[in-house]
């Protein structure tokens, strides 16, 4: 087995990137407090082809060594904003027709397998909570749902980054079929 090389593999430049049509998801990140989970995200939009990022808070924000050091160049190519509150960014994303769905383990949350079953590709935000305290309890009051990751070991959550990864891949996923099945 060889591996592909970076010719074959085929990435898109920085403007091809900028010019592609993106899947209708954003990723808002509450009060992150690590620049390499940050970097990490970042990264991940990319690989995913998502329409933004918001960086909220005291969520460091590029130009920043360790951010770049795990984003590798994907912060030139991912559209992001900053908003001093992540209540300022839903209310922000939800007057712009986003639905917004806190990514976090509450009364009454869809599990990740049942809601990419139900939802129907439309703009989405997902809010990403801090890494010790979660989504901020303010968010949690005016969000249209929480999606919960199911998880079976002993640990209480994923970190971050892994967490963003798991739930963008459902979310393109699900966008991925939808479009195949209106072409059948």
């Amino acid at each position: 087995m060889r591996k592909w090389s970076m010719e074959e593999l085929g990435r898109k430049s920085v403007a091809d990137f900028k010019a592609a049509p993106k899947h209708p998801i954003v990723v808002v990140l509450d009060n992150v407090r690590s620049m390499h989970n940050v970097g990490s995200v970042f990264r991940t939009a990319d690989g995913f082809l998502i329409e933004a990022i918001y960086l909220c808070g005291y969520t460091p924000q590029p130009p920043h060594r360790d951010i770049h050091k795990t984003a590798l160049g994907a912060t030139e190519t991912v559209n992001w904003s900053y908003a001093p509150t992540t209540l300022e960014a839903v209310q922000e994303l939800r007057a712009a027709g986003y639905k917004v769905w806190a990514v976090e383990q509450a009364q009454n949350s869809v599990s990740l397998e049942k809601f990419t079953l139900q939802w129907t590709p439309e703009p989405i935000a997902i809010v990403m909570g801090n890494e010790v305290t979660g989504v901020d309890a303010e968010v949690m009051k005016i969000v249209d749902g929480c999606i919960e990751i199911p998880q079976f070991g002993s640990k209480h959550s994923f970190n971050i980054s892994i967490a963003t990864g798991i739930v963008l891949w459902e979310l393109v996923k699900t966008t991925i079929v939808a479009k195949l099945q209106q072409h059948l």
